[in-house]
This record gives C-alpha cells, sequence and structure tokens, in this order.
C-alpha cells in the first residue's frame, strides 16, 4: 500500500524582494494556495486634483526609502498614510 498523503511546501522566509523574485522565477504559486489569504484592496478613483508637498532633503529620501522598501512610489505611500490618517477619529 503507497501513502498518498501530499506533502504541503511552505513558502520560505525571504531576506530580500530579490530573493524572493528569484525564488518565484523558479516555483509556481499554485503549489503554495493553501498558504495564501485573500486581501482587501482599494483603487484609488478620479485622482483629478494635487498637491505639492515641501520636505527637506532628508525627509524625501526616507521617504523614498521607506516606500522602495514597501514596493511602491513615495506619492502613493504619501497619499496611503494621509488617507489613513484622516480615516483616524479626531
Amino acid at each position: 500500500m503507497t501513502n498518498t498523503k501530499t506533502i504541503r511546501k511552505q513558502i520560505p522566509k525571504f531576506k530580500s524582494y530579490q530573493e524572493e523574485a528569484k525564488f518565484w522565477q523558479t516555483h509556481s504559486a499554485a503549489d503554495y494556495l493553501h498558504e495564501m489569504k485573500p486581501v482587501k484592496v482599494r483603487f484609488a478613483k478620479n485622482l483629478s486634483q494635487g498637491i505639492t508637498i515641501r520636505f527637506d532633503k532628508r525627509t524625501l529620501e526616507n521617504l523614498r526609502e521607506t516606500a522602495h522598501k514597501k514596493g511602491m512610489g513615495p506619492t502613493t505611500l504619501a497619499r496611503m498614510w494621509i488617507l489613513e490618517h484622516l480615516q483616524k477619529p479626531a
């Protein structure tokens, strides 16, 4: 009699986005569906107006670096933070 128990693979912990990207180039997400969870996504609609915000060099570099680590642009991150802050009770 053979053992037909399926071995479930686990997504490894990655040290960097580059390491993760290399992993997914050689592996199928279908093998890891049991570990994945749905996420709620919101898309901005009709962003027809803008504002200008000025930062000192150090703050802008920090914003850019933080955004890059999160895989997004600094404008997107700043907009996200502002919207999150505005949703909190005053």
